[in-house]
């Protein structure tokens, strides 16, 4: 049995070819008078791959061995019967029409004893199918409806049974209606098919562009604003389960502990309160995570966030934990606004050293922030920006960087296309910049 499996706008098209008589999922049935006449072509010196594509055949959907496996089980049957065996010959589906009234060979009824056996084995396995769920307790859904229409009227056409349906829909737990109702509906089935096809292409397109780190909100919201698509987020969905796209997702750590903030030098009380959205630049969110180079030596990442419009305001990298990095990162961030702070803007932190280091509390204090710090040993309260570290850990593979200047310049670009290209579902659909622009227009 072949290893290529038919789906079932693949079988369509294969059906639509004058030398195919029937289509299963692993099997193609072909007619004699094509089997006879590929024969005499390759009795006469045309391989067998030339043959199949003269004759309309997609060799990337039946596999390129196939001409050759057929053209050899066909001429072992020509050497034995001559044409006669073609129509003789009852592998799959076997001949339509009315019954004949002529006597069966020996042969014959042992061909028709075969098919009916092979027919009590599928008619079994049917049976397991659809019952097996009956013992697995709640779980109902181990075959659909869709599968099990699929599954009789394969059995039925395959082995040509007359009056079975009723029979065949009693085993299977479905209606005769709806078997019907099914049959009827193959056109609007091999339309979906095709246009799933076509969605999914675009899905594809956008899935590979990002190294395939973009999710299904992700996804819809670059259709909406790059493509000018609109399509569903439950089809998207289903799309990417049926076509096997699951994006590269960040796993939590089980091993992580709430890190203990130090006390060494006088805290602030925590005045945000996690009310993160508020107006743009009241909400201002810093911190500081680790990364490492190629050759395993540590850098250290300073950033102030927006926690209304999710923009990074400011960064700086640095190779030493010394109080220079924040200091470098509040001037960076007083570029940013353009001496512009907001009157009621909050500088929001955890509680490590640099943060409650007196000095830098001063120079919080004379630049006109308020200073906010998290609860003790509590990172939720400064949530947002730890997201931002953890995506930007994703996204960002500081160990292929053999140098701290070119971490630095995938950074920018990194933080470039953070605010002004990559859409946030929490954001309406939009980027940081675009919202910011929303909100002051608002």
């Amino acid at each position: 049995m072949s290893k290529i499996k038919f789906d079932e706008f693949q079988r369509k098209q294969l059906e639509n070819n004058p030398n195919v008589s029937h289509v299963s999922e692993q099997n193609i049935s072909y007619k004699p008078e094509f089997k006879e006449k590929a024969v005499q072509e390759n009795l006469a010196g045309k391989g067998p791959m030339d043959i199949f594509l003269e004759h309309g055949f997609d060799l990337k959907m039946i596999g390129p061995e196939k001409p050759k496996q057929c053209l050899k089980r066909w001429r072992r049957s020509y050497e034995k019967f001559g044409n006669e065996g073609f129509y003789t010959e009852r592998r799959g589906k076997g001949s339509t029409g009315r019954p004949s009234s002529k006597e069966l060979t020996a042969e014959e009824k042992l061909k028709k004893a075969e098919a009916r056996i092979a027919f009590l084995e599928m008619e079994n396995g049917l049976l397991k199918k659809a019952r097996r769920t009956r013992e697995a307790g709640e779980e109902e859904q181990a075959l659909t409806l869709s599968e099990k229409f699929q599954l009789i009227e394969e059995t039925i056409r395959r082995f040509q049974l007359k009056r079975m349906v009723s029979y065949l829909c009693g085993i299977a737990g479905v209606k005769r209606k709806s078997y019907y109702a099914w049959l009827k509906a193959e056109d609007k089935r091999s339309k979906r098919e095709q246009r799933d096809e076509e969605d999914y292409k675009l899905i594809k397109q956008i899935y590979d562009k990002r190294n395939k780190r973009d999710g299904g909100r992700e996804i819809k919201m670059k259709l909406e604003n790059d493509y000018g698509v609109i399509m569903n987020l439950k089809k998207i969905f289903r799309l990417t389960r049926k076509f096997n796209i699951q994006s590269i997702i960040r796993r939590k750590n089980p091993y992580r502990r709430l890190a203990k903030a130090t006390q060494k030098h006088k805290t602030c009380p925590n005045v945000l309160n996690r009310k993160f959205v508020q107006e743009p630049g009241v909400v201002l969110l810093t911190d500081i995570t680790y990364l490492y180079l190629e050759n395993r030596t540590k850098v250290y990442l300073s950033c102030v966030k927006d926690g209304t419009t999710r923009e990074i305001l400011a960064y700086h990298l640095s190779t030493s934990l010394e109080m220079g990095i924040v200091y470098k990162t509040l001037d960076n961030l007083i570029m940013s606004l353009d001496g512009n702070v907001h009157p009621e803007a909050l500088l929001h932190s955890d509680q490590g050293v640099h943060y409650t280091h007196p000095e830098y509390r001063k120079r919080v204090k004379e630049l006109g922030f308020t200073q906010s710090m998290s609860r003790k040993g509590n990172c939720l309260d400064n949530a947002p920006i730890e997201s931002f570290f953890g995506h930007f850990k994703d996204e960002v593979d500081a160990t292929t960087c053999k140098t701290v200047a070119e971490l630095r310049g995938k950074i920018e670009d990194y933080m470039e296309y953070y605010n002004s290209a990559r859409y946030q579902w929490g954001l309406k659909k939009m980027t940081p910049e675009q919202f910011r622009g929303h909100l002051l227009a608002a």
